[in-house]
C-alpha cells in the first residue's frame, strides 16, 4: 500500500573499492530494497570491468538502477542525472520502498541531497572548443593549475587528465567570472523534501585501502579489462570523450597508442586510482558535518553497525 508521507533514501558513499556494493547489497537485501547507481562511468554501455558494474548475479540479488543508461559516444550531465535519480526515489517512495543510492561520484549525490538546480550555468561550444585546443597545445597540467589560480577548491577535486571538467570549469569563469565552486553553492535550491541518511566509508589505515585498490585493479585485468578497452579503442576514443578520460581506460589506450608498456598502463591505473580515492575522502568528508555516519570498512561489525543505524531511521520497515 502506497504511503505518500514516506520521503526517504539511504546513500552510501565512499572512495573506490571502500566495499559500497558489497555494504549495500546485505542492507539493500534486508529490507527488500534497490539500489540507484551515483557512478558517472557506469552509466556507459560497454565499460563494465573497468567500472567495477554489477554483476548478473548481483543483479539477480538486488535490483539495480542508473547503470547501462547511455553510450559512450553520448553526453552526460550532473543535472541530468539528478532529475533520473530524484524521480526514481520518488517512485519508490511512493511504492513505500526505501531505495539506496550508491556510488563515488560527489557531483552526482550532492546534485541529489542538496537539490541543486543547474538551469542557469551557461554554455558555450564555440569557447569550450577553444579552450580544448588550449588544453590540447598547453598540457593537462598546465590547464588544471590555470584553474587552480582561479578556483583552488574546484581543482583541488579533478586529475589533470580529466580534460572535460576542467575546460567545462574555465568555460564558466570565462562566460560569467564565477568559479564553479560559488555555481555549487548558488545553485542549491529549496532543501529536498526527501529526509536523506548518509554512510561515508572508509579506512582509518589508508594503506589498506590503497592495497585493495591495488588488488582490484589486478583481478580487473585478470577478468578481461584490456580486451574491453580494446573494443573501445577501436572505435575511436575521439568518439566518446568523456568515457575515453575514465581511469583504467586512458592508461590502456595510451598503451595502445605505443605510448606505454602493459605494465607501465596497469602502474599507471593502481597510482590514479589512488589519487582519485584521496579527492573522494575529501569530498565525501564535508558529509560528516551534515550527521552523516562514517562505517570503519575494516570493522568486522561495519554490518551490524549499519543496521543499528537503519533501525532507528525505518522502525517499521526494518526486516532481519
Amino acid at each position: 500500500m502506497s504511503d505518500n508521507s514516506f520521503k526517504k533514501c539511504v546513500v552510501i558513499c565512499g572512495p573506490t573499492a571502500s566495499g559500497k556494493t558489497s555494504l549495500a547489497l546485505k542492507l539493500t537485501e534486508a529490507f527488500n530494497s534497490v539500489i540507484i547507481s551515483a557512478d558517472s562511468m557506469q552509466i556507459y554501455r560497454g565499460m563494465d570491468i573497468g567500472t567495477a558494474k554489477p554483476t548478473e548475479e548481483e543483479k539477480r540479488r538486488v535490483r539495480h538502477e542508473l547503470t547501462d543508461i547511455c553510450s559512450p559516444e553520448e553526453g552526460f550531465s550532473a543535472a541530468r542525472y539528478k532529475e533520473l535519480a530524484a524521480s526514481l526515489i520518488a517512485s519508490y517512495n511512493a511504492d513505500n520502498v526505501l531505495p539506496f543510492l550508491v556510488g563515488g561520484t560527489g557531483l552526482y549525490i550532492d546534485s541529489v541531497i542538496f537539490n541543486n538546480d543547474y538551469a542557469d550555468v551557461p554554455d558555450s561550444p564555440k569557447l569550450r572548443e577553444k579552450l580544448n585546443a588550449e588544453y590540447d597545445l598547453a598540457g593537462a597540467d598546465a590547464m588544471l593549475e590555470k584553474l587552480k589560480n582561479i578556483d583552488p577548491e574546484a581543482a583541488s577535486k579533478l586529475h589533470p587528465a580529466d580534460k572535460k571538467r576542467i575546460v567545462r570549469a574555465l568555460e564558466i569563469f570565462s562566460l560569467t567570472g564565477k568559479t564553479v565552486t560559488e555555481f555549487n553553492l548558488n545553485s542549491r535550491t529549496a532543501k529536498s523534501d526527501t529526509d536523506f541518511l548518509i554512510f561515508v566509508l572508509g579506512y582509518s589505515d589508508r594503506s589498506e585501502l590503497y592495497a585493495r585498490i591495488d588488488k582490484r585493479v589486478d583481478l580487473m585485468m585478470q577478468a578481461g579489462l584490456e580486451k574491453e578497452a580494446e573494443e573501445l579503442y577501436k572505435k575511436g576514443p575521439e568518439n566518446f570523450p568523456t568515457a575515453s578520460q575514465a581511469i583504467g581506460y586512458k592508461e590502456l589506450f595510451d598503451h595502445f597508442k605505443g605510448e606505454c608498456s602493459l605494465d607501465e598502463a596497469v602502474g599507471l591505473i593502481k597510482k590514479r586510482s589512488r589519487n582519485y580515492a584521496k579527492r573522494q575522502m575529501t569530498w565525501f568528508r564535508k558529509y560528516l558535518s551534515l550527521g552523516a555516519h562514517f562505517v570503519e570498512m575494516s570493522s568486522p561489525d561495519r554490518e551490524a553497525f549499519a543496521e543499528d543505524i537503519l533501525k532507528t531511521f525505518v522502525p517499521d520497515r526494518f526486516k532481519k
